[in-house]
């Protein structure tokens, strides 16, 4: 039977088939990075205000309680935006005239509410409870990072499903004293796995990784 394609036609398919199937991995790793990058999961990028609010200050420098101005977030399974009557708390007599913060005063008179950015910003189709989370022991920082050095907000850690299912596989790395749940500064002790196993026995967690357990 005659050799219709030559020696040098079938090494140049071979490469070109090797060369897609190359390009197609190099495609997908990618589009991986991609996915994982702050382009997409916006961590670490700090997010514009209609006013600069700085926790650095507030609650780094002042020392204002998470809760002062988060009220719900022991109680209801999401962390409010502050009311503007909290904000006006204090400035009504501190920096009562500044420009910077006109657009509270301006809400305050009006009863509109200041149209605040969103950092934190989970899917519809997940659920999270704040409340149930601060309860069984999980800090502040864990998830949200050292808002007490944020002069702007960032969001700390990406959100995706796979940094969730990392506390939720083995909580006990993560859990710490409820008396310690809103310390910002709090680090783990050396002793944290065997702190850890204690308080998740102590709190009755249980490690949950069903699907059904965020996605309802």
């Amino acid at each position: 039977m005659p050799q219709f394609f030559s020696r040098t036609s079938t090494t140049i398919a071979r490469l070109s088939l090797l060369g897609i199937g190359v390009t197609l991995a190099a495609v997908a790793c990618a589009g991986y990075l991609v996915v994982q990058s702050p382009y997409v999961t916006r961590q670490d990028v700090p997010r514009e205000q209609p006013v600069p609010f700085s926790h650095e200050h507030h609650a780094g420098g002042l020392g204002i309680d998470c809760r002062y101005c988060h009220t719900t977030v022991e109680t209801s399974s999401f962390a409010n935006i502050p009311a503007t009557k909290i904000c006006m708390n204090c400035h009504q007599q501190m920096w009562a005239v500044a420009p910077d913060i006109e657009p509270v005063r301006q809400s305050y008179r009006t009863g509109r509410s200041v149209q605040w950015t969103r950092v934190h910003d989970l899917p519809d189709f997940v659920y999270f409870d704040h409340s149930i989370h601060v309860h069984k022991g999980i800090g502040c920082s864990t998830c949200h990072g050292r808002v007490d050095l944020m002069p702007l907000t960032w969001q700390a850690q990406s959100l995706r499903m796979e940094w969730c299912l990392d506390c939720h596989r083995d909580p006990a790395k993560y859990v710490r004293p409820r008396d310690q749940v809103f310390n910002m500064a709090y680090t783990a002790p050396r002793n944290q796995e065997e702190l850890g196993r204690q308080l998740v026995a102590e709190y009755h967690i249980v490690s949950r990784t069903s699907c059904s357990t965020c996605h309802r």
